[in-house]
């Protein structure tokens, strides 16, 4: 089972709504506030640029980060605006995620054609410490 799947699935076809209406071709922030903006409307807590605290292995914090979207106590949510999601995309999130300690994580991507939805999970105690869930590293496409 996944973790905060309606929550993720309602935040997906919002993504969805924002993506359809607004196409390819728009800076990050013009999609990050639509979708925060939606988000509310749909009665989902979310606070914009959230500043978060970087914590190092042993617990100490060595900095801050502002996150796109934070929905508080359960995901953070990194908005993109490019063709096309790279490694080094994903490996910011999955960072975060590592150095925050929160325990799961959204990235999408309105910049190309078809909208790109990825969910990760932080895993205490685990080797690699992240991991996607089951069937996310596929890009989400848009619907027709």
């Amino acid at each position: 089972m996944l973790i905060e799947a309606e929550l993720t699935g309602r935040i997906r076809q919002v993504a969805f709504e924002v993506h359809r209406y607004f196409g390819s071709g728009f800076l990050e922030r013009v999609y990050e506030n639509s979708l925060s903006h939606r988000l509310r409307s749909a009665r989902i807590e979310v606070v914009q640029q959230h500043p978060l605290d970087i914590f190092d292995e042993d617990g100490t914090v060595v900095g801050h980060y502002s996150t796109d979207l934070l929905i508080p106590g359960k995901l953070v949510i990194e908005v993109k605006g490019v063709r096309a999601l790279i490694p080094e995309h994903e490996a910011q999130l999955i960072h975060l995620l590592q150095c925050t300690r929160l325990p799961m994580g959204l990235l999408i991507n309105f910049g190309g054609p078809r909208l790109q939805f990825r969910r990760y999970v932080w895993t205490p105690g685990s080797t690699s410490q992240t991991r996607p869930e089951p069937g996310t590293l596929a890009s989400a496409t848009h619907p027709p």
